[in-house]
């Protein structure tokens, strides 16, 4: 059985999103996401220099990456509209994750802010894939809006704490007919497998990986741990129990052979 994500009515074959920020260099980046074989990478808009080829750190991506500009820096609905239309005009293509952020201590989304960005922004060809707090009401009003996927944070972002929102995450995987990617707060592979198990379309991961001892081993770590969890909730797990269940029978066998040496 073919399993495939369609978002936006394009192909993306590795369920691993991958953001760009704080690795040390642009090489080392590179190597990353070449090691996690992702093929959408998100980056903030006002960390490439167009004027400056040699340190234009779209040079080091992939060619085949479907490249994901985040409107990182945005406060309200209309900053995030500009950032993503200058984003089109540099070249970086249609797809836009819109963050709006006006909270400075948790950097937790505005999912009103969102929803209007939303609304222009589909409108104009964009294929949009926001970035939320995790509530159902607004997760419905971004899909009636016309965002190609909802991207729920895990944890605040940049925390490395793993699937904090877990409950909500699994009630918008259930209720939203569009692909749920799990945004920010990943800490760890088994944190990602945990939520493609749940249901998720993707997770999309940056910190966990760029502040590792070693980048590189750990973005094949997360490869695996995607590919490990999709493949598991494919396969429909077993029902939980709460009393044991031999998985052999437990009677029987020596009352069989008690009787057969009388």
């Amino acid at each position: 059985m073919e399993d495939k994500l369609n978002i936006g009515g394009r192909q993306v074959d590795s369920r691993l999103f991958m953001g760009t920020g704080k690795f040390a260099d642009y090489r080392l980046m590179s190597e990353v996401i070449k090691a996690s074989k992702a093929q959408v990478v998100t980056v903030a808009l006002r960390r490439v220099d167009f004027g400056a080829p040699e340190e234009n750190m779209l040079s080091y991506l992939p060619p085949d990456t479907i490249l994901m500009p985040n409107t990182s820096g945005a406060r309200n609905a209309a900053e995030a509209i500009r950032i993503a239309r200058i984003a089109r005009e540099a070249g970086c293509g249609n797809w836009v994750k819109i963050e709006v952020v006006s909270d400075q201590k948790y950097l937790l989304p505005d999912n009103f802010e969102t929803i209007k960005a939303i609304e222009v922004l589909v409108k104009e060809g964009f294929v949009v894939l926001p970035y939320m707090s995790p509530d159902l009401m607004a997760a419905k009003r971004m899909a009636e809006a016309g965002a190609a996927a909802i991207m729920p944070l895990g944890a605040p972002i940049g925390t490395n704490r793993g699937l904090k929102t877990r409950e909500l995450v699994q009630i918008l995987i259930s209720e939203i007919d569009l692909p749920i990617i799990v945004d920010a707060g990943i800490g760890r592979p088994s944190e990602a497998a945990e939520a493609m198990e749940l249901g998720a379309a993707a997770v999309l991961v940056n910190t966990a990986i760029a502040t590792a001892d070693n980048p590189v081993l750990m973005a094949e770590a997360f490869a695996q741990a995607v590919e490990a969890g999709r493949k598991a909730f494919l396969s429909g797990p077993g029902s939980t129990q709460r009393f044991a269940q031999a998985s052999s029978p437990l009677t029987g066998f020596l009352r069989n052979e008690e009787s057969a040496s009388t």
